[in-house]
């Protein structure tokens, strides 16, 4: 589990496919501070388990599924990634409740100053936007940021001065493919509500049951939306 919030940005040392999954080997060292053989570190959002470590660098295999899923394909030696090692128990939830498992992909569509700030939107495939919400969080290449506005087909994000000198949204430019994790807790009432119809919940025995009062005019009424 992951917060979101950027240690360190790394660079990628070399990428070795093979037959069932990829080798890839990062320079970094904020995030090695404490790193052991079988730690979580988030490489863009991407959560990978380290294989091997030395005092400046780890690796981390990657299944073909994550490689499908994510913008890793697109890496090349020497591209900056984002950094985070996993959430402790007693740290500081600064960001958001972040898994790792990346959802998607969208493209960069277009970067507007705003202010000191930068306004950045983002395409995103379909079945996604249901799951991005004005106001609420969104991972981007592994960075907790807040949706602005939201479009029929993108989001916008706003992005402050720290967080854009700290993480790879320095060099960020239209087309860019970035990672996209949805809110987790908005996925899980998502899908809660969704299949509602399939959940009971007053249990009798197999042959006597009801069908959860759960939907969302339900939620509404009660003043959750």
């Amino acid at each position: 589990m992951f917060t979101g919030l950027i240690e360190e940005t790394g660079s990628i040392l070399n990428i070795r496919p093979g037959s069932k999954s990829t080798s890839v080997s990062i320079k970094a060292s904020k995030v090695l501070e404490d790193a052991n053989i079988g730690d979580s570190i988030a490489v863009n959002g991407i959560c990978l388990t380290v294989t091997s470590k030395s005092a400046e660098s780890f690796t981390a295999d990657v299944m073909p599924e994550t490689i499908k899923r994510t913008s890793l394909h697109r890496l090349t030696k020497g591209s900056k990634v984002n950094l985070e090692r996993a959430l402790k128990l007693g740290d500081r939830l600064g960001g958001h409740m972040v898994s790792g498992h990346i959802d998607s992909t969208g493209e960069i569509i277009k970067i507007t100053p705003d202010e000191n700030a930068v306004l950045i939107e983002i395409g995103l495939s379909e079945n996604l936007l249901p799951y991005i919400i004005e106001k609420g969080s969104v991972s981007i290449d592994g960075i907790s940021l807040t949706v602005a506005r939201i479009t029929k087909s993108s989001f916008i994000v706003s992005v402050i001065p720290h967080t854009k000198k700290m993480t790879t949204l320095e060099k960020a430019m239209p087309g860019q493919m970035v990672n996209i994790e949805c809110d987790m807790i908005g996925k899980y009432i998502h899908n809660f509500v969704t299949n509602s119809h399939l959940i009971n919940t007053n249990y009798k025995d197999d042959k006597e049951t009801e069908p959860s009062k759960l939907d969302m005019g339900f939620l509404a009424s009660n003043g959750f939306l």
